[in-house]
């Protein structure tokens, strides 16, 4: 089953353990990509154009748990109503 893709104003969270950061994605993609040869007949990709890319699954990085990612809201992303300092002030990781 697809994973949506975190937007503009949301991103993704592991309903395990509340991960917020860290996550391997396991994507697939359709790409048509420019590539320039030199001389020497080493390749260099200098264009891509991504036709279609699908997130196959998210597995979170803290605790192992694979597809148990939702998306949720960015801080202070939402209506406007959240605009003091709490997009600098909630993500304290001290250890």
């Amino acid at each position: 089953m697809p994973v949506p893709l975190p937007t503009a104003t949301t991103r993704w969270r592991c309903t395990l353990c509340g991960n917020l950061t860290r996550f391997d994605v396991t994507r697939s993609s359709r790409v048509v990509e420019y590539v320039h040869l030199d001389l020497g007949g080493e390749p260099s990709v200098e264009e891509t154009e991504v036709l279609a890319e699908t997130v196959e699954s998210v597995r979170c990085r803290w605790c192992n748990a694979v597809d148990r990612v939702e998306l949720v809201d960015r801080p202070g992303a939402g209506d406007g109503n959240g605009s003091t300092e709490s997009a600098s002030g909630s993500g304290s990781a001290s250890g």
